[in-house]
């Protein structure tokens, strides 16, 4: 029995999953999309749980650990383009055990033979990762599997979805929040990587603290995506060849392996920054409609997805 009428604006990973969830609720639903999903921020993430640039701590500890734990279980049906990834953090101090080890499950202090030259301190763990192009058309096909359906549409107000016959609307529109409901708050990050062919890496190697910037090797099937930056305020999205150059250099420090990979092209895109994630239920439209908001995930969307989509069900319903 259809339980709800409800449009989620968005699809990118967090509208898509909160449409799963909520058609799996028995809800109707409808995504409403700008731009097709290829042309979402998410498609160009790494895709590896990791909670970066985002808050509140406690309902991202919470949000997040629901997550690892549908993504892991995805990964063992499994899941196409989601995989167990074993991962190695590096640190050039002692890091005892971060928050969100709470969530991964077994952590265990890197060996020497494990570390690249300069390290002393690591963290050995595995986390899951979805492969970004693989996952999101996969996400899609489980709303139309479900009975929801996906459609193009520019909106320029909330209202607009109002007058379409709905119970509820759910906005994550990511960055077009700022405009869309004049949330001054949400802000761009701007992450500029490198994507290169695989040299047959198979290990997610980071170093949050790198002195000429954060570095990570994030491998997938056939690439691997190197980073990165967190540039608040930057709306630029053409890719800097000098970060470029410096991205490779202290990639190849981390994991010597992609040292002279193959360059297939340098990206940037812009995450959706706010001080802490918008999960709450607003003010209704002018024709009754109730409203959820769900966005301002920084650089954990794929992170939070599951958790909030669940969360998002639970105040609808």
């Amino acid at each position: 029995m259809v339980c709800m009428r409800v449009i989620v604006l968005g699809a990118g990973a967090v509208g898509l999953t909160t449409a799963i969830r909520l058609l799996e609720a028995g809800c109707d639903v409808r995504v409403v999309t700008a731009a097709p999903i290829e042309a979402t921020t998410s498609w160009i993430t790494a895709g590896i749980w990791f909670p970066t640039h985002v808050g509140p701590p406690d309902r991202v500890a919470s949000w997040g650990r629901r997550t690892f734990d549908v993504l892991a279980g995805q990964a063992g049906s499994p899941v196409p383009g989601v995989v167990m990834r074993e991962s190695l953090a590096l640190y050039r101090e002692p890091p005892g055990r971060p928050d969100w080890t709470a969530a991964v499950g077994a952590v265990r202090d890197a060996t020497v033979g494990e570390l690249p030259a300069g390290y002393r301190y690591g963290l050995r763990f595995a986390v899951p990762q979805a492969e970004m192009p693989v996952y999101q058309p996969w996400l899609a096909r489980q709303v139309l599997e479900r009975g929801g359906e996906i459609v193009r549409q520019k909106v320029d107000d909330l209202a607009e979805l109002g007058r379409e016959g709905v119970d509820a609307v759910v906005n994550c529109p990511g960055l077009g929040a700022r405009e869309l409901v004049g949330d001054a708050s949400v802000y761009p990050v701007r992450g500029q990587i490198v994507r290169v062919k695989n040299p047959g890496v198979t290990m997610s190697v980071r170093d949050e603290y790198h002195r000429a910037g954060r570095a990570y090797v994030h491998p997938r099937s056939t690439d691997c995506l190197l980073g990165g930056t967190l540039d608040e305020d930057q709306w630029d999205t053409t890719p800097d060849p000098a970060v470029a150059e410096s991205i490779l250099a202290r990639c190849a420090e981390i994991v010597p392996e992609v040292a002279g990979a193959e360059v297939i092209e340098s990206l940037a895109g812009l995450r959706p920054g706010r001080p802490e994630v918008r999960l709450e239920e607003g003010t209704p439209l002018v024709s009754g409609v109730r409203v959820v908001h769900n966005y301002g995930h920084g650089g954990a969307g794929i992170t939070l997805s599951w958790g909030c989509a669940e969360n998002v069900v639970g105040l609808l319903l």
